[in-house]
């Protein structure tokens, strides 16, 4: 076993979930800013159901990203924080101008799935490194989305 950091973990692998928690803190970024732009702009005859929705994600995704941060902090990292870096290592691209409620629902759908799969690599990361603060983190973020998956797909009628 190498080296351990101030939490008891090795190192390296400890790096490594640092490296994997700030791609997702990139990707949950553009994903808040997106959500906010659909809370901003979203018209039509869902508009009270949805701007209320799309409020409540970006609150949890807001919440979330501090967490995310402080979990990278905690591993003995430092998180990103600016948007070229959050451009460059998201699979989430930034939305266009987007005011359709049908569309930006798709668009969190396809963002979601995105999280999820960042997620569960991260759960397999931390198992191996019985990391067990990234590993609950993860699981209560997967649980909770699984349900609001279920719930927008819902919505969409899928």
């Amino acid at each position: 076993m190498g080296t351990l950091n101030a939490i008891g973990l090795d190192t390296q692998k400890a790096q490594q979930l640092a490296e994997k928690l700030n791609a997702l803190l990139a990707n949950y970024s553009i994903f808040y800013q997106n959500t906010r732009g659909y809370h901003w702009n979203i018209r039509g005859d869902k508009f009270f159901e949805l701007h209320l929705k799309f409020e409540e994600l970006y609150n949890d995704l807001l919440l979330k990203i501090d967490e995310v941060a402080e979990r990278i902090l905690t591993l003995g990292h430092s998180p990103q924080h600016n948007y070229s870096d959050y451009r460059k290592h998201s699979h989430i691209h930034e939305s266009t101008f987007v005011s359709d409620g049908l569309q930006a629902v798709e668009d969190i759908l396809n963002s979601f799935k995105i999280i999820i799969t960042i997620q569960r690599e991260l759960l397999a990361l931390s198992a191996e490194a019985e990391d067990e603060g990234t590993n609950a983190l993860m699981s209560d973020y997967i649980r909770a989305q699984e349900k609001l998956v279920w719930m927008y797909s819902a919505f969409l009628h899928k």
